[in-house]
């Protein structure tokens, strides 16, 4: 018999090495096993055809490892390319694109008819499992219109709205029938027409409807730093209770993402997170490894259920005594 070297091969070493980082996902895979995670998508993520495909395949690796993924996502970038094919101004007013009539027409049409259907047909050269649909169907959104102040005075920006009922049905049944829904963020108004809605706020809103266990959003930064632009430290965790004395600190571009992962876990989902979209799998490294990436708000009293059985403990958190906050990038 020929005695086998204790010293693996190059190799072997290598496919332990993967194995390692298999078995690093194991808790993460129990904790999550059947359970629903809304992603947020949008940015530069959705600019790029190599970031495109990653997250397409990060979204399948999901379906098959045994989470319900959820995928709500905007497009403006693609909106105002439209707009200034057809010479239809963009024009922002407190952070929102004003919405004109006409506007409204082509944001429609690049959610539903050109954005949507991208992401369904990259996840779906995996197997026959992402659905599209519009934040219209079956009354998913149902919004109402929205007006901002600036400078102390009220002004009208159109046909953008503010959500104001969620119908989850539709999308539990595909979920139910292990279909990855893809929904865009536009949402029915109460007088018959439809509204342009913020797709971080309408994620938020369907991971508290669907009783959602995480809440993912992709987007152009890697997260919140503490003192940022002195100091690059991000902070990985934080509390509710820490989040609301930070959220004065914020500027117009992340206030709106922080705003929304805060609804989130008031309304009962375990963790929210904000991850860097450039990040080729950000979303399978926030999900399944122990360091995480970008900064995770969280209930501890929630995660707790989530933790049960497992034994694994979250990682550790920041105190808001040694953070300042300021955001570390622009609007999507």
């Amino acid at each position: 018999m020929i005695a086998r070297s204790a010293h693996p091969t190059a190799d072997q070493a290598q496919a332990i090495d993967k194995a390692s980082h298999l078995i690093e996902a194991l808790p993460w895979l129990s904790r999550f096993h059947g359970r629903t995670v809304v992603v947020k998508y949008g940015g530069n993520a959705m600019i790029s055809e190599e970031l495109r495909v990653r997250f397409a395949e990060s979204i399948v690796f999901l379906h098959y490892a045994g989470l319900r993924p959820v995928v709500v996502h905007g497009g403006g970038p693609q909106i105002s390319a439209q707009l200034a094919l057809a010479g239809v101004e963009s024009r922002f007013t407190a952070g929102l694109r004003v919405t004109t009539d006409e506007a409204m027409d082509i944001v429609r049409m690049v959610l539903t008819g050109q954005v949507n259907r991208e992401i369904v047909g990259l996840v779906n050269q995996h197997g026959p499992f992402a659905v599209g649909m519009s934040g219209e169907d079956a009354n998913l959104f149902v919004a109402e219109r929205k007006s901002v102040e600036v400078d102390g005075e009220t002004v009208d920006i159109g046909r953008v709205g503010e959500i104001t009922g969620v119908h989850p049905g539709a999308v539990a049944a595909l979920i139910a029938d292990g279909r990855i829904p893809v929904v865009s963020s536009i949402a029915r108004a109460d007088d018959g027409g439809v509204y342009n809605v913020n797709a971080d706020t309408a994620a938020s809103a369907l991971a508290v409807a669907l009783g959602a266990s995480k809440l993912i959003m992709l987007t152009d930064v890697e997260g919140l730093f503490a003192d940022y632009p002195a100091n690059t430290e991000l902070i990985s965790r934080l509390t509710v209770e820490e989040l609301k004395v930070l959220l004065p600190s914020l500027s117009s571009g992340m206030l709106p993402k922080m705003e929304a992962c805060l609804r989130a876990v008031e309304g009962g989902v375990p963790q929210a997170h904000i991850i860097d979209g450039r990040v080729p799998h950000s979303l399978l490294l926030e999900v399944f490894t122990d360091q995480g990436v970008g900064t995770m708000v969280a209930d501890q009293q929630l995660e707790a259920g989530l933790a049960a059985g497992n034994g694994h403990t979250p990682r550790p958190g920041r105190t808001t005594d040694t953070i300042a906050v300021t955001n570390a990038g622009g609007a999507q």
